[in-house]
């Protein structure tokens, strides 16, 4: 009989402990930052904050040098990584840094191109086919085509001109256009998304794999009448591209509108765990904003 309770005890202790062997280790995410046109300060320690409140990312930085300073020691290694996070717009990294991201890209690495990272590195090929559009730094015509929404598809327009704009910051409702993708499966199909800029006039390679959010751009708010790709997936060898052009940061974290928008907030999460894993089990919460009401996270936690 002792020996028998014995194993009944045993028993019990290995299914006790069996949530704590299968629970899955946070998700090992390097953001690289340190020198943006826009607030940086601000934007890298909330992206943190969103991620590591999830409970399903654990976040490195890498701050590169100010701007004009050395840049030739700021090499990475993307190897202990399976996400990186690029908030980005600055002075080119060093050779190695951007072999070792490529290298990390193709091998399989999940990246997502946060808001004013599409500026960055007008020059450099392969980032460019990464962001898939871009723009300012110089873009126009020959960094490849205008790439909007029209007649319910795609559009790639080659006329001459800019790339890169946006009007004046203001609500706007972001339009799903791939219901069925994992990032943006559940979502409304419209919501209406916090005071933020709205990207237009973009161009580059125009490589978009899934096309998951475009936004009007008014023009009654100096926009370019355009229905914009706003929120896309890209392919790069075996790696998973998420690119939000949303999430214009504000001047402290506790004034970020579009930042503390739920929408960016559950996108951002969403978009992450697909780059790493190729899959979403996030739940839709209840508080995702509507077509008319936007909802705001602002402590950054679910």
């Amino acid at each position: 009989m002792k020996r028998l309770s014995n194993k009944i005890l045993v028993l019990l202790a290995a299914v006790l402990f069996i949530p704590y062997m299968s629970a899955k280790q946070p998700i090992k995410t390097l953001l690289i930052t340190g020198q943006n046109n826009h607030n940086w300060q601000v934007s890298h320690v909330v992206i943190k904050q969103i991620l590591e409140n999830s409970a399903l990312f654990a976040v490195d930085f890498a701050i590169s040098p100010a701007k004009g300073e050395d840049m030739s020691g700021f090499v990475l290694d993307f190897k202990p990584y399976e996400l990186v996070v690029v908030d980005y717009n600055g002075n080119s990294w060093p050779e190695e840094t951007n072999k070792r991201f490529l290298d990390f890209v193709r091998d399989g690495g999940g990246v997502i191109i946060y808001h004013a990272a599409d500026n960055s590195f007008a020059k450099w090929v392969e980032f460019n086919q990464i962001c898939a559009l871009g723009g300012w730094e110089g873009r126009d015509e020959n960094a490849g085509p205008w790439v909007y929404w029209k007649d319910g598809g795609l559009v790639r327009d080659t006329s001459p001109g800019r790339g890169g704009s946006h009007g004046r910051q203001h609500e706007y409702v972001l339009n799903g256009r791939s219901q069925d993708h994992p990032i943006t499966k559940g979502l409304p199909a419209k919501w209406r998304h916090a005071q933020d800029e709205l990207y237009d006039r973009m161009r580059g390679p125009g490589d978009i794999d899934a096309l998951l959010c475009t936004a009007y751009s008014d023009p009654s708010t100096n926009g370019s009448d355009r229905e914009e790709p706003l929120v896309f997936t890209v392919k790069f060898g075996k790696g998973r591209i998420f690119h939000t052009m949303l999430g214009h940061a504000g001047p402290t974290a506790e004034e970020n509108p579009a930042m503390q928008c739920t929408g960016f907030q559950v996108l951002l999460l969403r978009g992450a765990e697909w780059a790493a894993t190729g899959k979403v089990t996030q739940k839709i919460p209840s508080d995702f904003p509507t077509e008319t009401q936007i909802s705001m996270r602002k402590d950054y936690k679910p």
